[in-house]
């Protein structure tokens, strides 16, 4: 299969409209070729393309922030000379004289097909920001590494925030091209929006489902995201963020485990099954030990989980709900220890005033029915299997593939 900047690069009839305009990209590390060029190298390599700034998001945009919500600072690139302005640092949203230094923006970001994935935000607010401008924005589109499958409960009305860009669930199942026209429609945007799709992405196919496995390498999109099945985890994992649990950061498989120390392992696998044992299909769930090096619980000994979706004898797309596996992961802790301080209290991506997993959730329902001892699996399947269909619904007309 071809990459969108596999193809911009390899036909020149696709950068004519180009010629002749001030082209931006906007990448980070994962933005690479087939030929594991990063994107800006091989754009500023080109005869007929005018490359004058690009920008990068969280983590920066050759890859400079290790750990979350640490900001990056504006610099001018070192090789090609040009200014580079970030978008995770004194700004979130692009200022007027950023938006000055180029007529077209080329966007080719890998995606790890998460609402909270802040890519996707800054996608939005590029978009907000070209309309108003009157810039030219360019999709250069990567695969969705895990499908087409939506999950979870849609982000409620006011509760936006940079981890929280609209109404979709946590799990999307969108490319970034496809969300950029969903974006323009839902967002009623004047601006002129293009997409480079992909040739050859079949979202259902085997070994990859959703990420070419075997055919192109994994390069880190952010620091804490080191392979595909940390990329299949993290609609569920990413919520232990909001938790007092270590989601595995400081480890080597950050995002695909959760513990603390003391952690009664067997009793939390005892609880979940008996609680929803349909959420825990499609997976292997092992116990485990690991000492994280840094953030949570650094430098301790955690008893903990690690959830498995590497090999077709564990893993089954069909049947794997990260975000229903997490879910019930809480509600069976406090039902262990109703008193237990589960919801990490601190500013979560600059909200200071909402519970970090509020924040995650776009919304506080999940939290309540972890904390209502009377609420029952059913009841919050009822209400995410109804915006599950909505969503599907509502996507389907911005569907390229």
């Amino acid at each position: 299969m071809k990459f969108g900047i596999d193809r911009l690069l390899a036909d020149p009839a696709l950068r004519k409209p180009l010629a002749g305009r001030r082209v931006a990209l906007l990448a980070h590390p994962a933005s690479l070729t087939r030929g594991l060029t990063h994107s800006l190298d091989a754009l500023a390599a080109l005869g007929d393309l005018r490359l004058t700034a690009a920008f990068g998001p969280q983590h920066g945009l050759r890859g400079d922030k290790q750990d979350n919500m640490v900001e990056s600072p504006d610099f001018t690139d070192p090789v090609h000379g040009i200014p580079v302005f970030s978008l995770y640092g004194e700004v979130r949203r692009p200022t007027d004289a950023m938006m000055d230094t180029f007529d077209v923006l080329l966007v080719d970001l890998q995606d790890l097909g998460c609402r909270v994935y802040t890519f996707v935000t800054t996608l939005r607010y590029m978009l907000e920001a070209c309309a108003r401008h009157r810039k030219s924005l360019w999709v250069l589109e990567r695969p969705n590494p895990i499908g087409r499958a939506a999950e979870g409960l849609l982000l409620q009305p006011g509760t936006e925030s940079f981890v929280g860009a609209g109404a979709m669930p946590m799990r999307h199942g969108m490319t970034l091209g496809e969300l950029a026209r969903w974006f323009v429609h839902t967002l009623q945007l004047d601006v002129d929006c293009q997409v480079v799709p992909l040739e050859g992405w079949n979202p259902h196919a085997a070994p990859g489902f959703g990420w070419p496995l075997g055919e192109r390498t994994w390069v880190n999109p952010s620091p804490n995201a080191p392979n595909l099945f940390m990329a299949r985890c993290y609609p569920g994992t990413v919520m232990l963020e909001g938790t007092t649990l270590s989601e595995g950061r400081g480890t080597t498989r950050p995002l695909e485990l959760f513990g603390e120390p003391g952690l009664d392992v067997p009793a939390l696998l005892e609880t979940m099954h008996a609680l929803a044992p349909a959420w825990l299909r499609g997976c292997r769930l092992r116990p485990c030990w690991f000492e994280p090096t840094f953030h949570k619980h650094a430098g301790m000994l955690c008893a903990g989980v690690q959830v498995h979706v590497e090999d077709p004898v564990h893993y089954d797309p069909r049947a794997f709900r990260p975000w229903r596996l997490m879910a019930v992961a809480f509600k069976a802790l406090r039902q262990l220890d109703p008193q237990r301080p589960l919801w990490r209290e601190f500013p979560y991506e600059y909200e200071h005033e909402r519970l970090a997993i509020d924040v995650i959730n776009g919304g506080d329902t999940l939290r309540r029915w972890v904390d209502d001892p009377a609420a029952a699996a059913g009841d919050l399947e009822a209400l995410s299997s109804a915006d599950e269909a909505a969503w599907q619904d509502a996507r389907r007309p911005f569907l390229i593939y």
